[in-house]
């Protein structure tokens, strides 16, 4: 019996008792689903709920009183074993060996769909985050931004949301001008500017486009007098920048399905229209020679100039036309992933959302990231080879490989400061959590593998009744949990939840696979070479199987590899 299934019952349970009268409540009131979870002590039983609390006020009776009635009626549902009341009116359910075993097959047949779910379905959410300036490597916090959002990403689909990813690039605007100046400096072999770009990747640049250049005939961009150099370096240098950024990600496991140039918003018109719709609304203002928006009417701490009185559009004159063509082009729901300096931009941004006359916090949703640090040696970690002040993708993975990347960066809340331990991070022991879960993996595989030596197929007999051990309920337990995590990391925005369920499960998987049985001696999963097959040989084979299919189906949520051998 899954978690769905024993909700349905409870659903029923209380249909039926309004229908025959013995309990006075509206029928419209009894929930379609009732939800249930784990007890924290084992010894409460399989599942609990409390829904009699939340149903009794309307139902004119009291708590403990509902919880009897449903717990009569729930045990004469097949597969329930025994049901509790417990507190003030808690109900504690107990299923049957047979009909919590059930879940191993369910999960093997449904292979890689099981944990998927409709709790987003509908909608149309674009999902923007990365976003870095075309101006150098994507830094630490940027390669935070690209686990988490692709994470994010994979489980609002695997919760039935259509996705867009979505990258912002940053191609108008003073940031620009100083990096073309600062690939000018490094191909005359002049110091940087002192608001400009320094690190050995502005050399590799500079030479790369003066390369380009010359390959195509034209002379030298440095030899040419210093608007058109810029101009050329700006040209070719940026294409190239974002080029290089594109195969970091990709090579991440991380690509998009929209890269949107902020200069099309300024070139397009967009930027008019979109004043101009806020006009119509009645929000725009003119003082001082400049066009504002009254963003104070929605919570902003101060009015916002989005048209300067030299006729230059503000940035957030961008902000406004871009959240307005994320609507247009149909989303639903527009996610911004935003690192810690940002923080203070919430305020308007929600303004500007309420100003369209959307609804903050569900058409537009910000997520703040925190810093990364790395330590090494116990050591900091502060800067890189290549780009002089900041630590790269490419650092990271080169130190520690992209699974163990990720899933370090994908495991913990976004809103949280993390220090990852690259010395941890690239060892074989259980604290490093990556390889903890995948080593859960491989040993599933690898049972499989000795299963096929011995003769064990699944096949050949599964008797579900045979998951009688204590360490089987724990296992089959923490399997039914997997739906409900990716529908609840999906609703929180929240994938790190995946991770730490997985590192749950793996240790409940090395739990059941060393547990000893009554007589002290270690249960075996598969029999010795010459032993005899049984039925319980085989029932615990599609448990295993059933464990391997939800690590690999939970990290691939995370964009990691699911290994058979380690």
């Amino acid at each position: 019996m899954t978690p769905d299934e024993l909700s349905g019952a409870l659903s029923a349970a209380l249909a039926s008792a309004v229908a025959d009268g013995a309990l006075a409540l509206d029928p419209a009131a009894v929930p379609a689903s009732v939800h249930v979870e784990r007890p924290r002590q084992r010894e409460h039983g399989d599942w609990a709920t409390n829904v009699a609390l939340q149903l009794a006020k309307r139902a004119g009776t009291n708590p403990r009183a509902l919880a009897e009635e449903l717990a009569a009626r729930l045990r004469s549902t097949p597969g329930i074993k025994q049901v509790d009341v417990a507190g003030p009116g808690f109900l504690n359910i107990t299923l049957d060996a047979a009909a919590a075993g059930e879940l191993a097959r369910t999960i093997v047949e449904a292979g890689q769909e099981y944990g998927r779910n409709q709790a987003e379905a509908g909608k149309h959410i674009n999902l923007e985050f990365v976003s870095a300036n075309p101006t150098g490597p994507i830094h630490i916090g940027g390669v935070r931004w690209a686990a988490v959002g692709d994470s994010l990403a994979r489980v609002l689909e695997a919760s039935g949301a259509r996705v867009t990813r979505e990258y912002y690039f940053n191609d108008h605007g003073t940031q620009i001008d100083r990096f073309a100046r600062s690939l000018l400096a490094a191909a005359r072999g002049e110091a940087a500017p002192e608001d400009g770009y320094g690190g050995a990747y502005i050399h590799e640049i500079a030479d790369a486009v003066t390369a380009a250049a010359v390959a195509d005939g034209e002379p030298a961009p440095a030899t040419l007098p210093d608007d058109a150099a810029q101009e050329a370096f700006r040209a070719r240098g940026v294409t190239m920048m974002f080029a290089e950024i594109k195969k970091s990600l990709h090579d991440f496991g991380v690509d998009f399905d929209v890269y949107f140039h902020e200069d099309s918003l300024h070139e397009s018109g967009a930027v008019e229209r979109a004043v101009a719709r806020l006009r119509g609304l009645g929000h725009i203002f003119e003082a001082d020679g400049a066009t504002w928006l009254r963003t104070t009417d929605f919570g902003d701490d101060k009015d916002r100039v989005i048209v300067k009185s030299d006729g230059n559009a503000a940035y957030i004159a961008g902000d406004i036309a871009y959240y307005l063509d994320k609507r247009e082009r149909g989303a639903d729901e527009a996610i911004y992933m935003l690192g810690a300096d940002h923080h203070g931009y919430v305020g308007r941004m929600m303004a500007i959302c309420a100003a369209f006359g959307d609804t903050p916090g569900v058409n537009m949703q910000i997520l703040i990231g925190q810093l990364v640090n790395l330590v090494k040696d116990g050591e900091p970690v502060r800067m890189s080879k290549r780009a002089g002040n900041v630590i790269t993708i490419d650092d990271l993975v080169d130190a520690v490989g992209v699974d163990a990347a990720r899933y370090s960066l994908a495991r913990f809340a976004a809103d949280s400061t993390i220090d990852l331990d690259l010395d941890l991070l690239t060892s074989q022991k259980n604290e490093n959590p990556v390889y903890y879960v995948q080593y859960a993996h491989s040993r599933t595989a690898a049972v499989d593998r000795n299963a096929a030596d011995r003769g064990v197929a699944r096949a050949d007999g599964f008797e579900p009744s045979l998951l009688d051990h204590p360490s089987e309920a724990v296992l089959l337990g923490r399997l039914a949990e997997f739906p409900r995590i990716v529908a609840e990391s999906a609703a929180l925005r929240e994938p790190h939840r995946v991770a730490r369920y997985l590192e749950a499960l793996a240790g409940d998987y090395h739990s059941w696979y060393q547990a000893k049985g009554a007589d002290g001696q270690q249960r075996r999963v598969l029999p010795y070479p010459d032993e005899q097959v049984t039925d319980t040989h085989r029932t615990r084979l599609w448990l295993n199987d059933a464990v391997r299919q939800v690590l690999a189906n939970g990290l691939d949520l995370l964009g990691v590899s699911a290994p058979e051998r380690m």
